[in-house]
């Protein structure tokens, strides 16, 4: 048998990785060298570059030099000589050269003063405005930090409002005296009622919500908030630290009301617990920053002698008005907005007889009746997919399988006019409802405008036979320029001529004169005309005086 000649055991492929390469560099030269012994098989050899071919450029951005490396290669970094000031001793022998010293280890003092210098150093949190105290507010922040730390979850459920305020101030008060803490300047009682806001309220805006003179609170960006007081507008000192600090206050006022607000849904209505109405919207359709429009009620509504102290209407306008409730008459009080319409309304409802039932329709909820029968529905918009939405039209609709004595829509806005009248003109007589609109020609033409909402192709005369035969008052509020709110029409919807629905004023305010500070003079007067429907104050029961409506001199 012929013998077979000897095989050449085969190489190997070498493995990849760093333990390949440290089998490969075990012996003989490093890897990468010239005349290295384990070059990679059937590898071709490399020819050495012209002395004239300039360096080439590596995809590392490296030029190569003559000894031609390639990717993994090491090289050995000499020594560096020591410097002349320090001794060839200090050197180390052996191992690789470090990148940079080892600094040493801090002494106690060194520490302590590390320690200061961070304690001095501005926190970025806080904004650079020089109206702002830098240390109190990166105190504030800080403090605000460790209570959060400090207090356990759910400590703080159960309590009353007051109690849970205690508890936060008690552990701050704790806190400070514990870190230290540097107020800058700032009184201990201040920077304790900050961080109580901030943990429990809408942070630097519930000093305006505490304020009673203060009606409206409007944040256009982080440090411009203003607010509106005695129907004026001021600017507050009051400020954001930044966009995230208002998001912060934007997440706490949606989150208990299960209403979501971000990039899909930017603008969301909302409620605070004390029945303050909020409107939020927030970048793309504010580019700028967050916004947040919060409309206060006063927990203490004003009563029709609060308005009459105030100069809003005269005595003999109120108790003309006073009969018109307590002979069922229908009522459409009129202004723009923020005039005083649900104020007027809650005044004149005062006037309803305690025996009635009263359901009330609203979106959202503001009306706080006295009488003990009332009945509150509430208008719901529709969820995140766009479903489930409850619309006044269909609450005005179920009311009236509710046996109501009277119905009280807050705000007529759209489709819910038409099955309003028709409830006004079936019997549900002393209903009372407002309605944005300049004068009462104007609030005519809108309630017109919103039949034709509610898709009902009915001729313009129809619609406006519907609502002279429903409507017997419309109450005209304003706002005057010195930011008073007065009663400047109670006119009567007489009846029709034509195709026109005829409309006569009982009472109108006269303006006197206008202040050199900008103050507005001038008083409710009668202008002489008796209203058609006396008629129905005889059926009442209710006799109508005739010095309420005076001789109409003056005009």
């Amino acid at each position: 048998m012929a013998e077979q000649p000897e095989r050449e055991p085969e190489e190997r492929p070498q493995p990849f990785g760093w333990s390949g390469a440290r089998r490969r560099l075990g012996g003989g030269e490093p890897f990468g060298r010239p005349g290295r012994t384990n070059p990679a098989p059937g590898a071709p050899e490399q020819p050495a570059p012209p002395a004239n071919e300039p360096p080439r450029l590596r995809p590392s951005g490296q030029f190569g030099g003559a000894t031609n490396r390639r990717w993994g290669d090491f090289e050995e970094i000499p020594p560096s000589a020591p410097p002349a000031s320090q001794p060839a001793s200090a050197v180390p022998k052996h191992g690789p050269t470090p990148l940079r010293p080892e600094a040493p280890a801090p002494t106690p003092e060194g520490q302590q003063e590390m320690v200061a210098a961070r304690r001095r150093a501005p926190d970025p949190r806080v904004p650079q405005d020089p109206r702002i105290n830098p240390a109190a507010e990166a105190a504030k922040i800080r403090l605000h930090e460790l209570l959060i730390e400090e207090l356990e979850h759910g400590s703080l459920e159960g309590l009353a409002p007051e109690q849970q305020r205690e508890a936060v101030i008690r552990a701050a008060r704790e806190l400070i005296t514990q870190e230290g803490l540097q107020l800058g300047g700032a009184s201990r009682d201040e920077l304790l009622d900050a961080v109580a806001d901030e943990v429990l309220g809408l942070g630097p805006l519930e000093p305006l919500l505490r304020d009673p003179t203060v009606s409206e609170v409007m944040v256009n960006d982080i440090d411009k908030i203003f607010y509106e007081q005695e129907g004026r507008i001021f600017r507050s000192p009051a400020r954001f630290r930044d966009k995230n600090h208002v998001m912060r206050i934007v997440e706490r006022i949606v989150a208990p009301l299960g209403r979501r607000i971000d990039e899909s849904s930017p603008m969301v209505d909302a409620r605070l617990p004390d029945g303050s109405r909020v409107n939020i919207t927030i970048p793309p359709v504010s580019p700028r920053a967050p916004s947040i429009t919060i409309r206060k009620f006063r927990s203490d509504k004003m009563r029709m002698a609060d308005l009459i102290a105030v100069g809003a209407l005269s005595e003999a306008t109120a108790e003309f008005l006073a009969m018109c409730v307590r002979a069922k008459l229908n009522v459409i009080i009129s202004g723009g907005t923020g005039t005083g319409k649900t104020t007027m309304l809650n005044a004149l409802s005062a006037f309803i007889p305690n025996t009635e039932r009263i359901i009330t329709i609203e979106d959202p909820a503001e009306l706080k009746l006295q009488q003990e029968h009332v009945i509150t529905l509430e208008a719901r918009p529709p969820s995140i997919e766009g479903k489930n939405a409850v619309h006044q039209r269909d609450l005005v609709r179920n009311s009236l399988r509710m046996r109501p004595d009277r119905i009280i829509v807050g705000e007529v806005r759209g489709s819910e006019c038409f099955d309003m009248l028709q409830a006004m003109n079936t019997g549900h007589d002393g209903s009372i409802s407002t309605v944005h609109a300049n004068n009462p020609r104007d609030a005519l033409a809108r309630l017109e405008n919103m039949v034709l909402m509610a898709g009902m192709d009915l001729p313009a005369k129809a619609i406006r036979e519907q609502i002279a035969s429903a409507i017997d008052i419309f109450l005209q509020v304003q706002r005057l320029q010195d930011g008073s709110r007065k009663v400047t029409h109670v006119t009567e919807v007489s009846g029709m001529e034509g195709d026109t629905v005829t409309l006569q004023d009982i009472f109108l305010f006269k303006l006197d004169r206008v202040d050199e500070d900008g103050k507005v003079r001038g008083s409710m007067r009668p202008t002489g005309v008796r209203p058609s429907f006396a008629s129905k104050f005889s059926m009442a029961g209710i006799e109508l005086p005739n010095h309420l409506f005076g001789s109409g001199e003056g005009w």
